[in-house]
């Protein structure tokens, strides 16, 4: 059976599957063309040389990204439930759409569209931000203070992935006999870490404290001075 006409997009694709997979030096137009079953002038000709691939693999990573929305638990639009709750599905979104694909969001960075590619996300926080009542700079230093703390914690995240082995390793370090007073402690911190419970656990407390009423301004303490007695002297009293 005679296969269909190649297309521009299944193109990207597969040169998108090869940088997620092995990163941006894989990818030559040799390569790509094997992985497709075509020659290589075909490659050419849907996306010309491999800079105007790389930079059609840069667009549909900063379009994948726009896609971020909240998510209800079963998969539909997060409608109807809580601010906090969009929110944190919003933040479960952005972080396991940045883990899958490093090398492209490397790519975007490199390019300076960083900023744009972030937009979106962006713009959905702002809505829940603002169904939860926050506005002017309350509002934009909620999302700010959001979006840090998701990729922050990403870049831990990927630091501690990359680190050569430790020696002694964490769980050597806690002993429960170091810690006479909270043995449940050592325990705890001498097992690894689950990111994806910590990740949670970070942005629901940030999301509520931003959310927060803020405090009632501390009054005064020293008390209004008492006003003076009206004057007892008699219209010509000495």
């Amino acid at each position: 059976m005679a296969r269909n006409p190649l297309t521009r997009e299944e193109v990207v694709e597969a040169a998108a599957s090869l940088v997620k997979q092995h990163g941006p030096a894989a990818l030559t137009m040799r390569k790509l063309a094997a992985e497709l079953g075509t020659a290589v002038t075909s490659i050419y000709w849907h996306v010309g040389n491999r800079e105007s691939l790389l930079d059609a693999l840069v667009e549909r990573t900063v379009r994948d990204m726009g896609a971020i929305l909240p998510r209800a638990p079963s998969g539909g639009t997060g409608a109807g439930r809580a601010p906090a709750d969009r929110i944190l599905s919003v933040a479960r979104t952005l972080r396991r759409e940045l883990r899958e694909r490093p090398h492209l969001i490397a790519m975007v960075h490199e390019r300076g569209l960083t900023e744009r590619m972030f937009l979106p996300a962006q713009q959905a926080l702002v809505h829940e931000v603002h169904a939860a009542g926050l506005r002017g700079a309350r509002a934009a230093d909620a999302v700010r203070a959001i979006q840090f703390q998701i990729v922050g914690f990403l870049l831990v995240e990927r630091n501690r992935e990359r680190s050569p082995a430790q020696s002694p390793a964490e769980s050597e370090l806690w002993d429960p006999a170091d810690a006479p007073d909270d043995p449940a402690l050592a325990r705890a911190l001498a097992r690894p870490a689950d990111p994806e419970r910590l990740f949670l656990l970070s942005v629901r407390a940030l999301v509520g404290a931003l959310l927060s009423p803020p405090p009632d301004p501390t009054p005064d303490p020293t008390p209004d001075p008492t006003p003076d007695p009206p004057s007892t002297r008699t219209a010509g009293g000495g």
